[in-house]
Parts: structure tokens; C-alpha cells; sequence
């Protein structure tokens, strides 16, 4: 069984944040085609590279500083979180245990980028406090609880437990948050990681093709994989599963983000990422997500709306004006704020399915054969794309392997190791009842 703190792929043993690869490619070395240029396309890139893979990755779009044509993966608020994310919307059990441990996957790789100073500017990552608060004392909420133990329990730093943190973090009293926690986490500045994440896999040796590739990829795999003369050939395209997957259960949520100077002349400056998640307070447009993007700009969020496709939100849009007052009376001196005036509101729409994330082969033969397809899904990673990155990449990785020996593929399976309850951890299962009961009220 996997040990539940040590991650499946690990930064300088299994790939490397350097332009040089770790495993060079020859003439026969295996080659995989990408569809999709997201992170979770981008890391699955550089994962491949570095164990010797040949990679072409296809995208209608590449990261850019355009405000209306930003990717999803630019646009996210990019706050690394222990499944159920801030937006929540996580209800498949298969899923949430292998996100658990997707997360913690690629907590360890951000962590380790983070660590080196160089690497940290030039990739805009960071790791820094990030609070978590709660309407109620955690304890009185037994899913929070057992979601704190987890944590605790999972390799994070700095973890604490503290009521004070709402003083501490200028939260207005009377918001009516009465307890919280912190860790240290990776916040990413999401254009800049997204630049740095072409350079790196350009520098190992990807080859990067613009076009839109449309319809089931199931019914062109033996085209596409001679044409590009591709081994394998990996679903990296979030919403446009529906189509390149036939999943009909692929829907987006609509999110949205204004971003105001985080300079520290109009309030004091915001140096953590301070959170009320929608499973705390049981509401998925009642959500409090304020996180530094980088040293000057603060994100003010957020909101979640299921089966919204148009990006027409604007700052006087209803929603929008709730989601700021809301974040204003959480913080008060934000009232203040100056908005970013070359972006002041991010949207996207959020890839998520019924299932939730999908990081499995194509269960389907190829037409006319009882051979398997090469193909393999990640995808619908919904608002947590930077936070499972490395995990699912590594999961892909090993997929793909797998594909190349025509081996009969499986459908995913539950990952006991991270379970929802707690079933295969006998310490933290023992830490909840010991703690529950003494926290009992007389």
C-alpha cells in the first residue's frame, strides 16, 4: 500500500524543474501525443519528457496576457487545497480518495520548486500561509474535522490550529467566523507559472502544434497516431471532453475573480490566503477566497455557478457585486481597495463532470479489433487543476506505460490509502474518536 505522506512521483528523483531532461530520448524512444496545453497538458508534458518520451503537444490556444482570452489554467486562482477544493462540488468517492492523493503528489513538487529562490521568481510559485476559517469550532462539524486530521496527517507544513487567526488576519469580528487553521501552501501566480511551464518543456524537447482537433478522439486514434506518428495519445482538453471524450456528463461552473493592488497604501497588505469554503458553509456562491496572485495583485473571490457557459459577468453584474461585498465584510479594508485597472475581473468556466476527475485509458477496443486503445483521459479536474497536477500527471504517466504493452485497461479504481472516512487510517481514525470525545459538550 502507499505510504499515505510519501508521493508516487518526486521532484529531482523523477523529473527535474531544468530545461535538461532526466531521461534523454533516442530515435526509438516511444512518442506521446498531447491534446491540450492546460497545466494538467503542460505537466504531463514535462512528466513524460523526463522519462525519456518523445511529446507533441496540440492546442487551439497557448497561454497568453490577453485578459478576454486567457486559459482556464491562467485564470484560476491557482491556491493549492486538500480536496474538496474552496468551490466544492466534489461528490464521486473513486475520485476524491485519488485526488487526496493526487494533491499531496504535487504539494511535494511546488514545494520543492518553491524552495529554490531562482526557481521560485522564475516560475511564480511560492509558499505561503494559507487560512482556512469556519463558522462554527471545527470540532462541532464532524466532516470538517475528519477533513483537518487529514490533513494534518498528510505531510503539509506549518499547520496550526488557532482562533486568533482572525485578529490576526484583520477578519472583521462580527463576520461570524469563530475558529480556523493554517498551512503553508503553494500559491501560484498562474501567468507567469504558465510562461515559465512552456519554456521548461520546449527546453526538454516538446514539439508544439496549433491546431483544433474536434470530435471523439476514440473514432480517429489510428489516424491521428499515424499522422503524427504517435505511440500513445493522452486527453488533456478539461471541458471539450465532452466532444474529444463523448462524455456528455462534462459540464462547466462558472467562476470569476477581481483582482485588486495588493501594495499595502489602501489596506494592510494581504500576505496569506484566507478561505471560507463552500462545504463549511454549506453554499456554493457563499464562498470567502482571497489570495495573493504576487507581491502587487490580490484575488477577491469567489463564486461558483454549475451550467453557466457565457463569460459575460461583469463588476456591476449582481453576482459579481455580492461576491465583493461579501469579501469586504469579511475584510473590511478591502472596501478600500483599487482594482487592477488592465484586468480587474477574471472568469472562466471550471471543467468539471458527474464522475469528477477522470484519469483512466479508454475503456473502449479498437473498432474492429479486440485490441485496446492507446488513449488516455485526464481530465475534468474541474477548479483544482494546479492542485492535482503532478499527481495525475504521474498517474498518466504510468497509464501509458501500460498502454504501450496493449495490456487490457481498468476502470479507476478507490484508492483506500486516502479514503473519505478515514477507513485505512487507523491512527487518524483513532485521533478523530479520541478527539471528538473530548471535545463533547457536557
Amino acid at each position: 500500500m502507499v505510504s499515505h505522506n510519501v508521493p508516487s512521483l518526486v521532484m529531482w528523483r523523477d523529473l527535474t524543474p531544468y530545461p535538461g531532461r532526466l531521461i534523454q530520448s533516442s530515435a526509438t524512444s516511444p512518442h506521446v501525443l498531447i491534446v491540450g496545453a492546460g497545466v494538467t497538458g503542460l505537466v504531463t508534458a514535462w512528466v513524460l519528457l523526463d522519462k525519456g518520451y518523445k511529446v507533441t503537444i496540440v492546442s487551439k490556444d497557448w497561454a497568453n496576457f490577453t485578459p478576454s482570452n486567457r486559459l482556464t489554467a491562467q485564470i484560476a486562482g491557482a491556491l493549492w487545497e486538500y480536496p474538496p477544493a474552496v468551490c466544492g462540488a466534489h461528490t464521486d468517492r473513486i475520485s476524491l480518495s485519488n485526488s487526496k492523493r493526487w494533491c499531496m503528489t504535487a504539494y511535494h513538487a511546488w514545494d520543492a520548486i518553491a524552495s529554490l529562490p531562482e526557481l521560485s521568481r522564475a516560475s511564480g510559485v511560492r509558499m505561503m500561509p494559507s487560512d482556512f476559517f469556519f463558522p462554527e469550532p471545527v470540532e462541532k462539524d464532524p466532516a470538517q474535522f475528519s477533513k483537518m486530521a487529514e490533513i494534518i496527517s498528510s505531510g503539509v507544513k506549518g499547520f496550526r490550529q488557532d482562533s486568533k487567526l482572525m485578529e490576526q488576519r484583520n477578519v472583521n469580528p462580527s463576520y461570524g467566523a469563530v475558529d480556523a487553521y493554517e498551512l503553508l501552501a503553494p500559491i501560484i501566480d498562474t501567468d507567469q507559472a504558465m510562461m515559465w511551464l512552456m519554456s521548461l518543456v520546449h527546453g526538454k524537447g516538446a514539439t508544439t502544434v496549433t491546431e483544433t482537433i474536434t470530435g471523439d478522439l476514440f473514432h480517429q486514434e489510428e489516424i491521428l497516431r499515424a499522422r503524427f506518428g504517435a505511440d500513445a495519445i493522452i486527453n488533456a482538453t478539461g471541458l471539450a471532453g465532452t466532444e474529444i471524450a463523448g462524455d456528455p456528463t462534462c459540464y462547466p461552473i462558472r467562476g470569476a475573480l477581481i483582482r485588486v493592488i495588493n501594495d499595502g497604501k489602501d489596506f494592510a497588505k494581504v500576505e496569506a490566503a484566507l478561505t471560507i469554503t463552500a462545504d463549511a458553509v454549506r453554499d456554493s456562491n457563499e464562498i470567502v477566497f482571497l489570495v495573493p496572485r504576487n507581491d502587487n495583485i490580490l484575488l477577491i473571490g469567489g463564486i461558483a455557478q454549475p451550467h453557466e457557459s457565457t463569460l459575460d459577468l461583469t463588476l456591476d453584474s449582481p453576482i459579481v457585486k455580492r461576491m465583493r461585498q461579501r469579501c469586504e465584510a469579511f475584510l473590511p479594508g478591502l472596501k478600500s481597495a483599487r482594482l487592477d485597472a488592465t484586468y480587474p475581473l477574471a472568469q472562466g468556466l471550471r471543467p468539471f463532470r458527474a464522475k469528477n476527475v477522470r484519469v483512466e485509458r479508454e475503456l473502449r477496443s479498437v473498432p474492429g479489433t479486440d485490441r485496446p486503445s492507446r488513449i488516455v483521459h485526464s481530465y475534468g479536474q474541474g477548479g483544482a487543476g494546479w492542485s492535482l497536477s503532478f499527481g495525475c500527471a504521474g498517474d498518466v504517466a504510468n497509464l501509458v506505460e501500460e498502454a504501450m504493452c496493449d495490456l487490457v485497461p481498468t476502470p479507476m479504481e478507490f484508492d483506500h490509502t486516502y479514503s473519505d472516512g478515514n477507513e485505512s487510517h487507523g491512527t487518524t481514525s483513532s485521533f478523530i474518536s479520541v478527539s471528538m470525545k473530548s471535545h463533547e459538550e457536557p
